[in-house]
């Protein structure tokens, strides 16, 4: 028996809160979210430094990386998020990340009623993913 898919209506952001030069892999994130309890990895895709696109989670399961909206989104993580002299919260996205993040949104929205790309932090107290994306990407919703 096929599953059903389930209803994605929105896409949450997100950042690893590493520094670039700390080379974290999606190995990294899997392990740092199976120690917070959960059975997998909680995005469904991932953008490294040099704009790879890794599938993480399939779309068709519930993600694990926004309390209270995992059901109806999909996350999508982008490896950095804190300056590497200061360690701070900081935009660290290379050009490769903003453009691989650009055709995975236009693909996402193709395929699904996307009504809202937020950043993390509009549902939690927390910098990720360090940049306004509900004002970025707010041109990919119709």
């Amino acid at each position: 028996m096929a599953l059903k898919m389930r209803e994605i209506n929105e896409v949450i952001i997100h950042c690893t809160a590493s520094k670039p030069s700390s080379a974290v892999t999606t190995l990294d994130v899997k392990a740092w979210h199976v120690k917070r309890g959960f059975s997998d990895i909680g995005y469904h895709y991932i953008i490294d430094l040099d704009g790879r696109l890794y599938h993480c989670r399939p779309e068709i399961e519930m993600g694990a990386h926004c309390k209270g909206h995992n059901a109806n989104s999909i996350g999508v993580a982008y490896i950095g998020g804190l300056d590497d002299y200061s360690g701070k919260p900081s935009d660290t996205r290379t050009k490769q990340q903003r453009m691989k993040f650009s055709s995975l949104l236009l693909d996402i929205c193709s395929r699904h009623n996307i009504y809202a790309i937020h950043g993390h932090n509009i549902y939690a107290d927390v910098a990720c993913p360090c940049f306004n994306a509900s004002k970025e990407y707010s041109h990919f919703l119709p």
